[in-house]
């Protein structure tokens, strides 16, 4: 067996670190170390844990603006065609509203029929105040970024997706003139991905760490008081995960979803522990364009768009949710209600597109249109913090099955590279650097500098 077939790959250490993360949380709050003000507390589950995972987390963060521009630059170039852009949005949106209310019937099929919720004492100082959800009006008008450096700085990433955009069709309308700005694009996108793989070498720990603090403060208690609720929620977001999302990329691309789910545990382990899809875009975007073989101008637009607009999860979640709390307050919500609640969550997912807590903004709204009271939301919050790592993972995996289905679509999938087991696997080798390539970047650099320095001595003889 040769060396390289000896080493453990990323994801296998990723999962290691999950499962000890669970493990050693769970250990933690089971033995009552996790006490106010105590040293385990203080300096482990809110000093170490929470540094290491919080370091990441931003580390992720850091990389998905510039990612994600670079990208979708290349990838606009790449289609080298206006109109085939169009296409690959259209499909995207058109699929990812699928795909939701898809999610959304699934749920209340599911919830109404074990009918949770039923008997569960109201307690009086449950309460929730919801934030108002932007117009529908005032989302389309926003993906217009009016100051580009503000957009770039928060985060907006409708407003970055926008303006990527419009920056490759530019190029492309530019033609030849604009070859050595395409090179720097090309090499500023290979830069970004070099940058993933290096934050990707700590990424066990960091699981480890991340979940490690979330188990230990949350513990299993929580879950006993809403074990109905949370036990339709967690089965129907892995129903449609495992069945739903599943049945849809096989009749849409004909591909095997038992090789998409093995290539997926690496972002579905990322997205369960940092319950960000934004954050988790790298990581997405390296698997899908690596590993499943879509090509980067598909991947580049389907997975930053997705992260932003695609709520499978989300939209279980209002599912499972509305039903529970009609139960809870004995409110009928009929054929009616359920359809209602339908088309609002198909809507509150285009309308509230990358607002942050568009979890419960999305509920609000559902809950004001069918009548149910809003404080409500109160029942669940609770648990909704551990739900929330689940439909994240559920989330990113609709993003990657859509972006299959549109690559095969418009032939940009490769095949081969799907099918092999092998491909695109993370490891250490990718980090290692080349020893003549630097030496020929170093002798490049100092050759610059002495041409500098040399148009300075001219300058100053005259």
């Amino acid at each position: 067996m040769s060396r390289k077939e000896k080493k453990m790959s990323l994801t296998t250490k990723v999962l290691l670190g999950m499962l000890l993360g669970i493990v050693v949380g769970l250990a933690i709050n089971l033995a009552g170390l996790n006490g106010e003000g105590s040293w385990v507390n203080v300096y482990i589950v809110n000093g170490l844990f929470h540094i290491v995972g919080a370091m990441f987390v931003t580390a992720l963060k850091m990389l998905v603006v510039p990612l994600v521009f670079f990208s979708l630059i290349s990838g606009v170039i790449g289609i080298g065609d206006i109109r085939e852009l169009g296409k690959v949005g259209v499909k995207s949106f058109l699929l990812y509203i699928l795909t939701t209310a898809i999610a959304i019937a699934v749920a209340l099929g599911i919830a109404a029929s074990f009918g949770i919720g039923s008997g569960v004492e109201m307690s009086s100082d449950l309460s929730f105040s919801a934030k108002a959800a932007p117009p529908l009006s005032s989302v389309l008008i926003d993906i217009v970024p009016g100051n580009v450096v503000n957009a770039f700085a928060t985060g907006k990433m409708l407003q970055i997706i926008f303006f990527s955009i419009l920056v490759g069709i530019s190029i492309l309308m530019v033609g030849k003139k604009a070859k050595p700005i395409v090179e720097l694009v090309e090499i500023s996108n290979e830069i970004m991905m070099r940058m993933v793989n290096i934050i990707m070498a700590v990424a066990p720990y960091a699981v480890f760490a991340l979940l490690g603090k979330a188990i230990a403060n949350l513990g299993l208690n929580l879950l006993t008081d809403l074990a109905g609720y949370v036990a339709v929620l967690t089965g129907t977001l892995l129903f449609h995960l495992f069945v739903t999302l599943m049945i849809i990329l096989k009749l849409f691309s004909g591909k095997s979803p038992s090789t998409f789910l093995k290539k997926m545990k690496e972002v579905q382990v990322f997205a369960f522990s940092i319950s960000s899809s934004n954050a988790t875009i790298p990581v997405t975007l390296r698997v899908v364009t690596d590993r499943l073989g879509v090509h980067n101008s598909i991947g580049s637009f389907t997975i930053p768009f997705g992260a932003t607009i695609n709520m499978d999860g989300t939209a279980i979640m209002q599912g499972v949710a509305t039903v529970f709390i009609a139960n809870a307050y004995g409110v009928d919500l009929g054929i009616g209600g359920y359809l209602t609640v339908i088309l609002m969550s198909v809507l509150a997912s285009i309308g509230t597109a990358g607002v942050p807590g568009v979890g419960l903004i999305m509920l609000s709204m559902v809950f004001t249109q069918v009548g149910l009271p809003v404080e409500g939301i109160g029942l669940v919050l609770g648990v909704d913090r551990l739900m929330d790592m689940i439909r994240t993972a559920v989330n990113v995996s609709g993003d990657a099955a859509v972006s299959v289905i549109v690559a095969k679509s418009e032939k940009k999938l490769d095949e081969a590279t799907y099918d092999d087991p092998e491909a695109g696997i993370a490891e250490e080798e990718d980090l290692e650097i080349d020893e003549e390539a630097e030496h020929e970047l170093a002798e490049t650099v100092e050759e610059i500098h002495e041409e500098i320095l040399e148009e300075v001595r001219k300058h100053k003889k005259k």
